[in-house]
């Protein structure tokens, strides 16, 4: 609450909102909506950092395999972070590769994040591809991985209110997110429900 003026607790974001939706009483969400919702924790002076999608009903087939499949390149970018050897663009490309072979197109206006003591601390995670010469991933790195799929373009327009993200097309966008440690096995998911 509060951070950097945003005024609700959880970002709620429905249909072509990409991220950011600020919740209202008067949203109704209705049969065949798909909803992100947003939540950070602080524990111990540590924050946490994650989303998931919500169907409402029946939802379109398209709908249907745009969440199932941004969840998808999520767990494939979190796979490819935890690769002996892995540099940080790696994620980007794994997640990129599985959007293409949909059709859905990834959203290049927002990224993952370093989190630790601080909310939004380096790196920047990057969920498409990029070939820039990168660092490894580093054990003991804390970052999230929170890929963001649309099934038109990916451009983005922030509304008047400041915050809320939506498709500049209009077409439906679905993100999920955790946050996630790089470790000497792989990646431990630090966000996952007990």
């Amino acid at each position: 609450m509060g951070y950097h003026g945003y005024p609700r607790y959880a970002c709620i974001s429905i249909n072509e909102v990409v991220c950011h939706g600020i919740p209202n009483a008067n949203t109704i969400l209705k049969d065949g909506d798909i909803v992100n919702i947003d939540i950070t924790t602080i524990l111990s002076g540590y924050h946490g950092d994650t989303s998931a999608m919500f169907c409402v009903g029946k939802v379109s087939d398209i709908a249907r395999e745009l969440v199932d499949t941004a969840k998808f390149c999520m767990e494939e970018g979190i796979r490819a972070a935890g690769e002996r050897g892995a540099h940080w663009n790696d994620i980007g490309c794994a997640i990129q590769d599985i959007a293409d072979e949909h059709g859905f197109s990834v959203v290049e206006d927002y990224c993952g994040h370093g989190i630790g003591r601080g909310f939004h601390e380096e790196p920047t995670v990057y969920h498409f591809r990029n070939y820039e010469r990168c660092p490894f991933i580093e054990v003991g790195n804390v970052f999230t991985v929170e890929p963001m799929l649309n099934v038109g373009r990916p451009g983005t327009k922030t509304l008047a209110d400041g915050w809320t993200a939506v498709t500049r097309d209009g077409s439906l966008s679905a993100q999920w997110e955790h946050t996630v440690v790089k470790t000497k096995d792989g990646i431990d998911i630090l966000t996952l429900p007990r």
